[in-house]
């Protein structure tokens, strides 16, 4: 599959951190993606192996299940080249001598955190091209969520 290159837009915005607080800054946003379907990525890759789409698609969610239940029983999973899954949680501060903690009250939020692996995650080959601002987005008030980068 030949690399097609990254579209942006320039959008304008004004800073709110760094030397260029205050000012009214252009940055370039990503642009023009798509969603791959997880059925017609299971698909492609059945069609380069010898599986069939719902093979791929069944090995995949077994490796996600099975990884899931390691991580609840406290263990990090090398997930190969995406990089390693491990648990976490919130934990809320409690002064010591004034309160007991108590795990049930003071941890929240349990989940599985990917690790990303540099090397994978770190895109390299690839090329850039400008895009107009579509109807729909110049039409759109300029709103704090389409400033983020």
């Amino acid at each position: 599959m030949a690399n097609r290159p990254l579209a942006y837009v320039l959008s304008e915005r004004k800073a709110t951190l760094g030397k260029l607080a205050g000012k009214t800054v252009i940055q370039a946003v990503p642009t023009g993606r798509k969603r791959i379907d997880h059925r017609s990525f299971c698909e492609e890759v059945g069609r380069a192996t010898t599986f069939t789409g719902a093979e791929v698609e069944a090995v995949l969610r077994l490796a996600a299940e099975i990884a899931k239940r390691h991580v609840e029983n406290g263990d990090s999973v090398d997930f190969g080249d995406i990089g390693t899954l491990t648990p976490t949680f919130s934990s809320s501060l409690v002064e010591k001598g004034k309160e007991e903690f108590n795990p049930t009250k003071h941890i929240s939020k349990p989940a599985v955190r990917l690790q990303p692996s540099r090397r994978y995650f770190t895109l390299s080959g690839v090329s850039y091209e400008r895009t107009e601002k579509t109807a729909r987005a110049k039409n759109k008030q300029n709103t704090p969520e389409d400033n983020h980068p």
